[in-house]
């Protein structure tokens, strides 16, 4: 990436230059009331005259802020003092009235000053709110429209690159994040960039430029969280080398990677759900094609072995083939039967274990009667000990289960799902009673 000296002067300077203006058409207003009052002074008297200057305090304040607000009022005390009262263009007062008058001048200014920026204030925020709410709701109409994990990410890049005028994109995947989406496309990462995603992903803390954390890195990366863990990182960087995101923009870039945790758990739900009906429509074919076959092989394979119990009885046939042919045929209404059993397996039935019921069949896991939702890798984790109750299954086992062959080291990763699961499950997670440690082995559960 390239980096441009000259910009870092630009802004500054622009904020320079807008302040002066904005001090500079408060006088002005000022002026502009001195002159109306320098016009009345001689028809009407002064009498009135400081009553002129309040329009132009409030207009500072409500237009420029407290700054030119204050300014305005001081320079509306010191014109009414040189124009208005005796002597004349000099700034002492003779007469205690126009002392007086000048004091609540002055203290009418600057209270009328604060309230006009206090309200100017508060129009700013509550502005400011509604623009993040549209921002924050069209991003989530745009999340909504996706349905893939890669149309998300691809739409989450547009989008950042797009509010934030900077690279951005989405990785997952550990220890070596991959990139589901970049805008624009072809960004290509440095190992220092790949490391500091890596870290974000571990432990759910931004890392990259201009953090504590891997400062070598081009990138900067935020955690995508669902359930307090990094299910994702967002990736974001400017050609200039400046930082990405402004300190006040950070709340709002939350709020965006909320909403794309949100699309991305909703898609990998929809993913689950979507292979669990193509399970079960794959299972009633196959419940289907083996009633078939029972139905049609049953009364046959019956009457084959009644006739050759007949035959063996007349002592009519070979008593050594019919023998055979009616073992074989006992053999085959065995395995028929066994085929066509459609009642419930044990698989099919729920696991308890405590206040827990854990039906592996409809995914489904339940405390005290009420459903609890676990993400992916915790339902995967509790299926896997589910599977096998009672026994203890060792640490490298259940990473390389759930988390894969690359993982099987990773015991924080287990550590971190386990007290995730105790959480959401036990009733006292400080004295688990269902997810059971063996020290130095593994988990199991206790079922019963």
């Amino acid at each position: 990436m390239t980096f441009a000296p000259d910009q870092l002067f630009e802004q500054p300077s622009r904020h320079l230059l807008r302040g002066v203006e904005r001090y500079t058409e408060a006088l002005a207003l000022v002026a502009v009331a001195t002159l109306a009052g320098l016009w009345i002074a001689p028809r009407w008297g002064t009498a009135a005259v400081d009553m002129i200057y309040l329009p132009a305090v409030l207009a500072a304040g409500a237009f420029w802020g407290l700054g030119p607000a204050v300014a305005a009022g001081i320079a509306a005390t010191l014109a009414y003092n040189f124009f208005f009262t005796e002597p004349v263009h000099t700034l002492r007062i003779d007469r205690p009235t126009d002392i007086v008058t000048v004091v609540v001048l002055l203290i009418v200014a600057l209270v009328t000053s604060q309230l006009a920026a206090s309200i100017r204030a508060q129009a700013r925020v509550a502005a400011a709110h509604a623009a993040r709410n549209a921002t924050i709701a069209g991003f989530a109409r745009r999340l909504l429209s996706c349905s893939s994990v890669a149309e998300i990410a691809a739409t989450a890049a547009e989008e950042l690159a797009t509010l934030f005028k900077c690279n951005a994109m989405l990785l997952e995947g550990a220890p070596k994040p991959v990139i589901l989406g970049a805008h624009p496309e072809g960004n290509r990462l440095t190992p220092s960039d790949i490391a500091a995603a890596a870290l974000t992903l571990e432990t759910g803390q931004a890392a990259g430029r201009g953090t504590n954390r891997s400062q070598p890195a081009e990138w900067l990366f935020h955690p995508v969280k669902a359930d307090q863990s990094a299910i994702a990182a967002a990736g974001l960087a400017r050609d200039d080398g400046m930082p990405p995101v402004a300190e006040e923009q950070i709340p709002l870039l939350g709020s965006l990677l909320d909403q794309v945790a949100l699309a991305l758990e909703r898609a990998r739900l929809e993913a689950e759900s979507r292979e669990l009906s193509r399970l079960r429509e794959r299972d009633g074919v196959r419940t289907a094609v083996l009633s078939s076959i029972g139905n049609d092989l049953g009364p046959r394979l019956t009457g084959l072995v009644s006739a050759a119990r007949e035959q063996r009885r007349n002592g009519t046939s070979d008593r050594t083939f019919v023998s055979a042919v009616e073992s074989e045929g006992l053999k085959l209404q065995r395995y028929i039967a066994n085929l066509t059993d459609l009642g419930p397996t044990d698989e099919q039935r729920p696991i308890e274990a405590g206040p827990l019921s854990i039906d592996l069949f409809n995914r489904k896991v339940r405390r005290e009667g009420e459903e609890v939702h676990l993400t992916p890798k915790e339902y995967a984790l509790l299926a896997e000990l589910a599977k096998q109750p009672g026994r203890v299954l060792s640490h490298s086992q259940l990473l390389r289960t759930v988390w894969g062959p690359a993982q099987e080291n990773q015991n924080e990763y287990l550590r971190v799902a386990i007290r995730a699961l105790r959480q959401k499950l036990e009733m006292d997670p400080a004295h688990p009673s269902v997810i059971v440690n063996e020290p130095a082995v593994g988990y199991r559960l206790v079922a019963g």
